[in-house]
């Protein structure tokens, strides 16, 4: 059975995009543009992996991801953040996140993240520090 990757980002072009890369390497990917909807589709889910974009209006993914992260159904999810900006580093890292990526980020990148954190959540290993890939 292919791994599932929830995409939560504001952009549907990168959406669409994301969601074509990661589908031609196997995974199964769920989309949402809403931070909101996102966290209820994680809880209701359960993905291998998120893939979260920071700067979105409504709930942002910083919210979304402290949400996660105190939920006893989704705080294991590794979580990958992608942000244009560099100051969303440390808030991703005080928010929990697993791996930060910064945009624009290439497909093959985001690949090779997204297969770590699977890796490292299906090996038992909970890192105490994030890894962040720039």
């Amino acid at each position: 059975m292919p791994k599932r990757i929830l995409l939560i980002d504001d952009d549907h072009d990168i959406l669409k995009a994301t969601a074509m890369r990661l589908g031609s390497v196997g995974y199964d990917t769920v989309s949402n543009s809403n931070g909101a909807m996102g966290l209820k589709i994680a809880k209701s889910c359960i993905p291998d992996a998120i893939v979260l974009d920071l700067r979105m209006p409504g709930m942002t993914g910083l919210d979304v991801l402290r949400e996660l992260k105190s939920s006893s159904e989704a705080a294991a999810i590794p979580i990958v953040v992608v942000s244009a900006s560099l100051i969303d580093q440390q808030a991703a890292l005080d928010g929990g996140a697993n791996y930060f990526v910064k945009k624009p980020y290439n497909g093959a990148q985001l690949i090779e993240v997204i297969d770590a954190a699977i890796h490292e959540s299906d090996s038992g290993a909970n890192s105490v520090i994030p890894s962040f890939v720039l």
